[in-house]
């Protein structure tokens, strides 16, 4: 017995494995980076392409409460001056209008400057005082702007999309004043294989904002 133990101490211990401790002091592969690089490039890729597009997005929402606010602020003027918007003439009535970027007015005039030694003589002096300066403003503000005044019984086509198209109906009954807004957007249509985005920017098609001019007086309701 203490023979065999002296033998087996005297045996030199087994070789420990190299091949494990290889394996646990090995890192990724070459291959193996280079996936990891390529799959990462696709996330960032992607994450470029969202962020774009939330740009764009946020763009055209600042453009669309512009245009809204100055529709707003037009269709009060119309109600503040209503003997003079009602006229469905557009010689009598300068309101009506249908014109596209750059925005001037048939016949500009301001008269409404404090500074003025002349007063507004009548209505149809501040209908045009009061179109030169919005129109100046919405020229500014909105790209490519196009913007059409008038009355319209029917600003949405069969499919419920907005139209430029005026349609007359019956005075005061179903013809209201409509302030109808439109401007160019950044084209994001790709070509047909789906490459690349087109350049360029798309006129308006239809109108963005339609603003119906309703409440207090009617419009289309009084004797013209």
């Amino acid at each position: 017995m203490l023979a065999n133990k002296l033998l087996r101490m005297s045996l030199p211990c087994p070789p420990v494995s190299r091949r494990r401790g290889v394996a646990r002091a090995s890192g990724f592969t070459l291959v193996e980076v280079l996936v990891s690089i390529v799959l990462l490039s696709f996330g960032v890729l992607g994450l470029v392409g969202v962020q774009a597009l939330a740009l764009q997005s946020t763009r055209e929402a600042r453009l669309q409460a512009q245009a809204a606010n100055l529709a707003r602020e037009m269709s009060e003027m119309m109600r503040g001056n209503n003997q003079t918007a009602i006229k469905p003439d557009p010689g009598l009535n300068p309101y009506l209008v249908d014109l596209s970027s750059p925005l001037a007015p048939p016949t500009a005039n301001y008269c409404l400057d404090v500074s003025s030694s002349a007063a507004c003589p009548d209505g149809t002096a501040v209908a045009r005082s009061e179109l030169t300066d919005w129109l100046t403003r919405l020229d500014a503000a909105l790209p490519g702007a196009r913007v059409v005044i008038c009355f319209d019984s029917a600003p949405y086509d069969a499919r419920g999309l907005p139209q430029w198209k005026c349609t007359p109906g019956t005075p005061g009954i179903d013809e209201i004043a409509v302030i109808k807004v439109g401007w160019s957007r950044r084209s994001l249509r790709r070509t047909p294989d789906g490459s690349s985005a087109t350049a360029g920017v798309e006129r308006a098609s239809y109108p963005y904002v339609v603003f119906p001019v309703t409440g207090g007086n009617p419009l289309g309701a009084p004797t013209r």
